[in-house]
This record gives structure tokens, C-alpha cells and sequence, in this order.
């Protein structure tokens, strides 16, 4: 999870902070000086629940860890030059499994307890998004990605993860269609955080948040079909022409028994491919084999670029599967 941003992945509760005077005391203000030593305690934002945020963003490679106390003390920026973000295409829904982290449920954050939803279908809500930038680019999401913050995501508390959502400004009615693969805002008065690209998207960066409404866009609702229902999913099952006509392209990369080997592939192809990537859990095995997929995609030319990406990067040997 994130402790990410604006609100974000999972933040641990900043610690209270105590210091003493280290000054040599001089024998005749010895008793005054030790009468006057004082604990000093660090200021907590009632709201966002953390200190302050005032330290600038290190390189990846400095960054504190994760959730500590110096990590929530830096404030989250935008990039040092922003590139030109307005032709970012929207995420396009694709149906794909749940992710296998992120789904945890019921889950706490800073004291509260969450429960991710079951179905999302049909979901929507109005409130006021953020968004996050610099501070946690390249971090991992809940979802196990990478965070990239020039790719249409974001971060909800309560949505399945992988969700894709249509974020709507209701102050310009600009919209986009957005991911959601992490955790947060664990913000009281915000409902999601979006990624540097899609808050330049809504025209929200320069007063940092935006009412918004946000409503689930299924697969099916965004090819302009009627959402699924379970029975309607069932009866498909059966109908072999129905899926004929729905044949799905996806490129497996890997196999393994070791699920954390799984998701460092994960993360290294989501540095190259910019197409849905997840870790699939095959519960039917004996050893509980985790395999890596790429896709679904919309043609076997694009499949077949993924593959050679993977081959040229020299990161496995790419199956290219149709279902």
C-alpha cells in the first residue's frame, strides 16, 4: 500500500519526538537548567495526520523509507520539468483479474478500517480528489506497479484494485478515464488522488485539489454494451460463439513458484510496456504457481511488439495466448 501522497499507499503514524538540551551546564545553573528541560512533540495535522511537510524530494535512490517519519516530512511536488502531459491518453478498461495485492480486506490505515468493495459496478461518488507527483514517482503502488506519474491512475480507498474509473472536474466538466491500481487518500475530506498527468488533464495542479465526481467504467460500458450481470456471465460461459467473438490476446512472460520473483518481473516490464500487467495466482497448482501476463491486447501485431520488447530486454520467453 502507499503511504503515498496527497493522501496515499498505507502511511504508519509519525512518531513522537523528544530532545534534550546536549550544552555542557555550568555548576551554578544546574538545578534551573535541569527544571527547564522540556519535551518537545511534533505537530500533527488534525486532517492529513501527518507532520509537516517541508523537507525537498531526494533521488530515488536517497529516499527514506518508506511510511518512516522523514519520508512523511517531505512535501510531494511536480516534476522539476514538466513535460507536455495534455496528449496522455485516457486508460482504456480492460477486464483483467483482481490484482493479487492491494485487495486486502478489510484493512487499516492511520486508525481507520477499510473494506474493499466486492462489485463495483455501477459505483459513483462526489468529493474532492488531490493529486500526487514527484515524491512517490517510481515507488511501488499497492497494486505492486510502479507508480508513474505520467500515466493515467489513481488511488482510491475502497475500490477493487485494478478499477477504472471516469473522473469528471465539476468546476470545468473536463473528464478522463483513469486507473485505479494503490491505496488512499486516507484523507478525511478527500475521496482520490489522481497522477500528476491526469490532474494536469482536469486543470486541477495549481489549487492542488478539485471537486470531482468519479463513476466505475466497466470493459463492456466502454465498448457500448450493456454491463454484465453474474447470471448474464454464466450463461456466456456456455456460448461458444459469444466468446469466439471476444477472443482476448495476452503475452505470459513467466512462471513461478516464488510469488516475490513475480512481482520483481512485474515491476521491471512496467518500466517498458505500457499495457496491464498482472501476477495470477494458480491456486489449482500444488506449489501455488504465480504467473506474469501482459494484456489483454487489442490485435496479435501489438501482442507481438510486447514480446519482442521482453526478448530484446532479455526478460523472459514470451507466450503469446489467445482466449
Amino acid at each position: 500500500m502507499r503511504a503515498t501522497s496527497s493522501g496515499l499507499m498505507i502511511i504508519f503514524t509519525s512518531a513522537l519526538l523528544a530532545a534534550c538540551s546536549s550544552a555542557p551546564l555550568k555548576k551554578t545553573a544546574a538545578p534551573a537548567a535541569a527544571s527547564s528541560a522540556k519535551k518537545i512533540t511534533t505537530k500533527v495535522n488534525p486532517i492529513s495526520r501527518l507532520p509537516p511537510q517541508t523537507l525537498p524530494v531526494p533521488k530515488l535512490s536517497d529516499m527514506p523509507a518508506f511510511g518512516s517519519d522523514e519520508f512523511n516530512r517531505i512535501k510531494d511536488v511536480a516534476p522539476d520539468s514538466p513535460p507536455d502531459v495534455s496528449q496522455v491518453p485516457d486508460a482504456v478498461p480492460v477486464d483483467e483479474p483482481l490484482s493479487e495485492y492491494g485487495n486486502k480486506s478489510p484493512y487499516q490505515a492511520l486508525g481507520e478500517t477499510y473494506k474493499v468493495m466486492e462489485d463495483a459496478r455501477g459505483f459513483t461518488q462526489t468529493g474532492k480528489a488531490s493529486w500526487y507527483g514527484k515524491k512517490f514517482h517510481g515507488l511501488r503502488t499497492s497494486s505492486g506497479e510502479k507508480y508513474n506519474m505520467y500515466k493515467m491512475t489513481a488511488a482510491h480507498t475502497t475500490l477493487p484494485i485494478p478499477t477504472y474509473v471516469r473522473v469528471t472536474n465539476l468546476a470545468n466538466d473536463k473528464s478522463v478515464i483513469v486507473k485505479v491500481n494503490d491505496r488512499g487518500p486516507f484523507h478525511s475530506e478527500r475521496i482520490m488522488d489522481l497522477s500528476y498527468a491526469a490532474a494536469a488533464r482536469l486543470d486541477y495542479l495549481k489549487t492542488g485539489t478539485a471537486n470531482v465526481r468519479i463513476e466505475v467504467v466497466t470493459a463492456d460500458e466502454f465498448r457500448g454494451k450493456p454491463a454484465k450481470t453474474d447470471k448474464k456471465e454464466k450463461a456466456g460461459a456456455d456460448d461458444s460463439s459469444a466468446g469466439a467473438a471476444e477472443s482476448r490476446i495476452f503475452v505470459q512472460v513467466g512462471a513461478f513458484s516464488a510469488r516475490g520473483n513475480a512481482t520483481a518481473l512485474q515491476g521491471k516490464l512496467a518500466d517498458l510496456i505500457n499495457s496491464p500487467i498482472v501476477v495470477i495466482r494458480d491456486e489449482n497448482s500444488s506449489n501455488g504457481i504465480s504467473r506474469v501476463r501482459i494484456g489483454p491486447f487489442t490485435s496479435a501485431e501489438e501482442a507481438e511488439k510486447a514480446a519482442s520488447i521482453i526478448r530484446d530486454n532479455n526478460l523472459g520467453k514470451p507466450i503469446i495466448l489467445k482466449r
